[in-house]
């Protein structure tokens, strides 16, 4: 019984994601400078439910100055780095 409801939970929250229901944690950290998006999930109490570990496993790779919001949304990238730098780098050939 229990796998029937996961298969239907999924449809569900796969039905939701398409329409930009679904729920998602939005992690945004100060260093490095980046948003993280985790989900989708079906409610907010699951969203809320699973919140700690993305938190906690941000805080061990050293990220500093974490907010977190849960809301709907549909975000195109589940990663946005803004402080990487966009420069080009300067690769010597080995040959000439």
């Amino acid at each position: 019984m229990g796998n029937i409801w996961q298969d239907i939970k999924e449809i569900l929250t796969n039905f939701f994601q398409s329409l930009g229901w679904a729920w998602w944690i939005e992690i945004t950290t100060q260093n490095p400078r980046c948003t993280y998006y985790f989900g989708p999930f079906l409610s907010t109490k699951e969203a809320h439910t699973a919140m700690n570990g993305y938190v906690e496993d941000l805080e061990q790779e050293g990220a500093i100055g974490i907010s977190v919001a849960v809301k709907r949304c549909k975000p195109v990238n589940l990663t946005i780095a803004e402080d990487i730098s966009e420069k080009p780098r300067q690769i010597q050939p080995v040959y000439q």
